[in-house]
């Protein structure tokens, strides 16, 4: 099984949760994890699985508005242009078929609060053309800049071993 983990990720916290499911993925795939900008770059290749995620900014995913505040709150690089968003509209239709997940971090608290990147990167796949093999997945960071909640890491680890081996099943008796 091949599979894909596109991010985006202003402060490293959905990048550790990007790396988690890569190495929960490893074991039953063949795994290429890519931020947003690269992928942005490279032509898509079809994959079995592909993982796509990001922060919750206001709400939902990222614009360029809520990536040039992000900007001012750290000293490392944040890339304003491009983020999950614009890349999933500017995607083309995957093959009939095709499966994806979507992912995202967002605050632990106050819990009540609305919004998560995880479900409008899961809508805008869906309306794209892709089936999802699981509901979109939130992982939780403590404050804005994190870092993330105790046990995220490996709960993101465990949910992508998971999804890889019910996917890699479910190709196997496919044929």
């Amino acid at each position: 099984m091949r599979a894909r983990v596109v991010y985006e990720s202003m402060f490293g916290n959905t990048a550790a949760i990007a790396e988690a499911i890569a190495q929960g993925l490893a074991e039953h795939a063949s795994v290429e994890i890519l931020t947003v900008v690269a992928a942005a770059e490279v032509p898509a290749q079809p994959v079995d699985l592909l993982f796509v995620g990001g922060p919750t900014h206001a709400l939902g995913l990222s614009r360029t508005r809520t990536r040039r505040d992000a900007e001012t709150r750290t000293d490392a690089p944040v890339v304003v242009d491009i983020g999950i968003r614009e890349w999933l509209d500017a995607a083309f239709p995957p093959a009939p078929g095709a499966r994806a997940v979507a992912f995202g971090t967002r605050i632990a608290r106050p819990s009540w609060l609305p919004g998560s990147a995880a479900r409008g990167a899961g809508r805008r796949l869906r309306r794209l053309g892709y089936e999802l093999a699981d509901k979109p997945m939130d992982f939780l960071v403590d404050g804005m800049l994190g870092p993330l909640t105790k046990g995220e890491l490996e709960r993101a680890h465990a949910w992508a071993e998971r999804l890889a081996h019910t996917e890699a099943d479910r190709i196997a008796h496919r044929f």
